[in-house]
């Protein structure tokens, strides 16, 4: 029996800088993951996981990551996305500089 489908967000990695950036409702892509579109249906998100896919000039490696609704957004639900909120590991820039 398939799992139930669970809500998700799309994301990737910005082309030139490398940077984790989330896909929002408004077609744009944000470096905040409380800004992404939250999609609550398996062939909406594959559809949004299609046309992000389709911008290799922008972004790189978009996929489909487990969220759930936040006060500010979606949330990860995940260690790994919770790791790419934060921005790069391996100095302070980005967003732990203004952290």
């Amino acid at each position: 029996m398939p799992r139930k489908f669970t809500p998700k967000v799309v994301t990737a990695n910005r082309l030139i800088e490398g940077d984790a950036v989330w896909l929002t409702a408004g077609d744009t892509w944000s470096p905040e993951m409380g800004d992404a579109e939250l999609i609550e249906d398996e062939a909406v998100a594959q559809e949004r996981l299609i046309h992000a896919q389709s911008q290799p000039g922008v972004v790189v490696g978009a996929y489909l990551a487990d969220a759930v609704a936040g006060p500010d957004g979606p949330e990860p639900t995940h260690f790994r996305e919770a790791f790419r909120t934060r921005g790069p590991s391996n100095y302070f820039h980005g967003k732990q500089e203004s952290a």
